[in-house]
């Protein structure tokens, strides 16, 4: 309990500065737009990550269960509903998939989409309230750049799988976490 308190008081009074600056509509701007926070990056390549230590159920379904329930935040927000901590949600997706890679934790497939999913719905809400244009070639363009970056974590976890060590994998969740916390602390 010691451990996790500082871990809860850091997310929770992260600043919303982390939020990224407003974006114009288009493909162009939703494809770099992922590209534009650590803290998007981080989780997108840790669903990847953590997908590929996993195996087999989990390495299509929990991809896929963040990209769903990214572009249904996204059509909420664009609907007018307001999605709630989102930056707080974000950052608390880094530090947990970070740790979950760490700790090789072996969730079921449907409990892991189903807390990646939640994960995808702040993403997609983020996305949805930095937008000033386009949303649907913006959304077109924000899904491709996701599916890259999970492609990229379950890729970089398989070529570690080829040399027979998951240790790679875990010490790169481990980073992940770190990051988070320092993103939540202002530290980066």
């Amino acid at each position: 309990m010691n451990r996790i308190l500082p871990i809860a008081i850091a997310l929770f009074v992260a600043s919303p500065a982390l939020a990224h600056p407003g974006h114009g509509g288009g493909f162009a701007s939703g494809l770099g737009h992922p590209f534009a926070g650590l803290d998007h990056v981080l989780a997108m390549l840790a669903v990847g990550l953590w997908a590929a230590l996993r195996g087999r159920g989990a390495m299509l379904a929990w991809p896929a269960a963040f990209v769903a329930a990214m572009a249904a935040g996204f059509a909420m927000t664009q609907g007018g509903l307001v999605v709630p901590a989102v930056e707080t949600m974000i950052l608390a997706s880094v530090v947990l998939l970070g740790s979950a890679i760490a700790l090789r934790l072996e969730a079921p497939v449907w409990l892991g989409a189903v807390a990646i999913a939640l994960f995808g719905i702040a993403h997609g809400a983020a996305h949805g309230m930095e937008l000033h244009g386009q949303p649907l070639p913006f959304a077109g363009g924000f899904i491709l750049a996701s599916v890259l970056l999970h492609a990229a974590g379950l890729g970089l976890a398989a070529l570690a799988a080829l040399a027979g060590r998951h240790w790679p994998v875990r010490l790169a969740g481990a980073g992940v976490a770190a990051a988070g916390l320092a993103l939540a602390a202002g530290a980066i």
